[in-house]
């Protein structure tokens, strides 16, 4: 008995002390967590112009190629610098199957639709994304809670509300070219938590280099480089795409959907057309309605609801980042 007293003890010696140790790793892990956020709703929020705007003077397949391309080698180089490490034969493997999902497939697709779509149609389609992820997420880990599917379900009927005049039914095929780059892009996500990838911020830079690469040797295959005529205008709007979007963001995100739900990190597709819509009344003069108000009220809740959902097997349950010391070097 008394033995057993002793083992009750030293475990919930053990459990109380435990959060005592992990205080200043779980402070700094939410730090990231919210400047991850920040950066996709932000930067992400913008992207969908840029891209319109590059893909005017180059093709589809080489501007996204380049961009990732750019944005792997600038990333891969600097962790190298730092002292990061090789990533191994199983590793560049498995980041190339992750690429081919989320970098080749999901953007790739994305970009292509946007010669076609405006992009209200395309945020209606990406906004798709978490409940993909969801369905993914609930076969392979664990089924949202009630408070994030009421989230993510506010969350899509905001982004349909905010795009009213987005006519699903104008361009089917790059309609359903969207709903392939929603899937892929949140099957790749979910199956990347559990893939053997390299640590930190190396995922994403082998991610980049090698989806970026394929992206670019298709667009060579199907003929784009006769297609090219760069001018100021659409290369700065690449560049934005390489070191903001795809160095910045994507890092941010890799980091997000490694340590924290799916829902959360895929929130972004909820805001981002709130971002664009708030940018253009700013920089543009562009006219909000009250309709598009009750809109970005809708997503802010949605939001709102996403972030108190966290069920009770995930609150005891460590981030990667508190398991995984790595990931701090990021």
């Amino acid at each position: 008995m008394l033995r057993g007293e002793s083992q009750g003890e030293a475990a919930q010696a053990a459990a109380s002390a435990r959060p005592a140790v992990h205080a200043p790793a779980l402070r700094i892990h939410r730090a990231r967590v919210v400047f991850c956020l920040l950066v996709l709703y932000l930067i992400w929020g913008s992207a969908f112009l840029a891209i319109r705007i590059a893909i005017d003077a180059i093709p589809p397949l080489l501007m996204a190629g380049s961009r990732f391309l750019i944005a792997g080698v600038l990333l891969y180089a600097w962790l190298r610098l730092r002292g990061a490490p090789h990533p191994t034969r199983e590793q560049w493997l498995s980041s190339a199957a992750i690429a081919m999902l989320m970098v080749v497939v999901a953007n790739g697709t994305m970009v292509y639709a946007e010669l076609w779509v405006d992009t209200g149609l395309t945020s209606i389609m990406i906004s798709t994304s978490p409940l993909w992820a969801a369905l993914f997420a609930g076969i392979r880990e664990r089924w949202p809670s009630r408070s994030e599917w009421t989230g993510m379900a506010m969350g899509f009927a905001g982004v349909m509300l905010l795009n009213v005049h987005a006519s699903l039914r104008a361009h089917p095929f790059a309609a359903a070219v969207l709903v392939l780059s929603s899937i892929s892009w949140s099957l790749g996500s979910i199956l990347s938590r559990h893939a053997r990838l390299p640590a930190g911020l190396m995922a994403s830079a082998a991610q980049m280099l090698t989806g970026g690469l394929v992206l670019v040797i298709l667009g060579g295959l199907v003929g784009e480089w006769s297609g090219v005529r760069a001018d100021a205008r659409s290369v700065v709007a690449m560049l934005y795409l390489a070191l903001l979007s795809s160095l910045i963001g994507y890092s941010a995100y890799t980091y997000l959907i490694h340590n924290t739900r799916p829902a959360l990190a895929l929130s972004y597709s909820y805001v981002n057309p709130v971002v664009a819509l708030a940018l253009g009344a700013i920089f543009l003069g562009e006219r909000i309605t009250a309709l598009e108000i009750v809109a970005m009220l809708m997503t802010v809740s949605a939001v709102i609801f996403i972030l108190q959902g966290r069920s009770h097997h995930e609150h005891h349950r460590e981030p990667a980042a508190l398991r995984d010391p790595s990931l701090h070097s990021g």
